[in-house]
């Protein structure tokens, strides 16, 4: 007799309950859905530190999208051939997963969304911020910044992302409610820096007056007031978003008059939704959906959440230490 099984007699003989055993790990899928921009790269690395930390509740198999949705379909359905009990996606199509999700929910995987929505109700619990309110509160903003009168432009990220449109039908919504404002144009610029640049560039060529700048992304809020420095035009009022590099621009400019507000969308929802699909996984209650308002930057709190001594790439609303910041973000 081995010495395991002697102890194990010598218990029993005793009366002693058996050792238990360690509890097994729920097994959770989790797809990137894009890394390139920081802010999904943060998002992800959001999830990574909570996964770490809940490194005895759980195992991570993790895929990859790059915003792409058939990859992501084929990538959720290799979850489910992995035998995954949870999967935790930001879809990249508001219709496209649905029947892949249906798919995951009749074998018992619980699906977690992550900042994006689907339209329908084929998932177990759905984890961002209000974006409709994201869109409102920087319209609201920009309205008042105007005196209620002006031609504005508007950028925003990517079309059919939910994201994105759920912020421009928030911020249609009080355009619409003030017929003095004037949208000149409303463009995609995919969040993205270079494509806010040039979008703004050549509306600037073709437009005169512009007076002010809705804008639903940090990056692009950069590009354009690098376009209106490039054309040689006076800033405007815009909107931002919690992006440091944004931040630090912003602060550098309220000398000379810059004014901006920035609603955000944290990128520890990352954080949050494996917490959530954990509960989820033993058995405790759930909200259906955990939608958080934006938390909000203005001109009176900017210079005290702006972070200087971090990379332009860091995005403020976080649950990273500064340690694993500028392990993600080098620069």
């Amino acid at each position: 007799m081995n010495l395991k099984k002697a102890m194990l007699a010598a218990a029993l003989a005793l009366g002693l309950a058996a050792p238990a055993a360690a509890a097994e790990k729920f097994s959770v899928g989790y797809d990137i859905y894009f890394g390139g921009n920081s802010w999904s790269v943060q998002l992800y690395k959001e999830f990574e530190a909570e996964a770490a930390r809940q490194a005895d509740t759980v195992d991570v198999t993790y895929t990859e999208s790059e915003l792409k949705v058939d990859k992501q379909i084929a990538n959720i359905e290799d979850l489910l051939t992995k035998g995954v009990k949870a999967i935790i996606v930001t879809p990249i199509s508001p219709t496209a997963l649905i029947p892949t999700l249906k798919k995951a929910r009749a074998k018992g995987v619980k699906v977690v969304l992550l900042a994006s929505k689907i339209r329908s109700q084929d998932y177990d619990a759905l984890v961002t911020v209000n974006d409709e309110d994201f869109g409102k509160a920087g319209a609201e903003w920009l309205v008042k910044a105007l005196n209620g009168k002006g031609k504005i432009i508007a950028l925003n990220g990517i079309s059919g992302i939910s994201a994105s449109d759920d912020r421009w039908a928030g911020a249609k919504e009080v355009f619409a409610a003030n017929p003095d404002i004037k949208v000149v144009s409303a463009v995609d610029a995919s969040w993205d820096y270079a494509q806010a640049k040039v979008a703004v560039s050549n509306l600037l060529a073709a437009n005169p007056e512009i007076d002010g700048i809705w804008s639903q992304g940090g990056a692009m809020t950069l590009g354009a007031i690098d376009a209106f420095d490039a054309a040689r035009r006076a800033l405007v009022p815009m909107t931002g978003e919690d992006n440091n590099g944004y931040l630090k621009r912003w602060v550098a400019l309220k000398d000379k008059g810059f004014t901006s507000v920035a609603p955000s969308k944290p990128t520890w929802l990352g954080s949050e939704s494996l917490l959530v699909a954990i509960k989820l996984l033993k058995g405790e209650s759930v909200e259906k959906n955990t939608i958080f308002p934006p938390p909000m930057i203005t001109d009176a709190n900017v210079a005290s959440i702006v972070r200087t001594d971090l990379s332009d790439s860091f995005w403020s609303n976080t649950r990273l230490s500064d340690e694993q910041v500028r392990a993600a973000f080098k620069d």
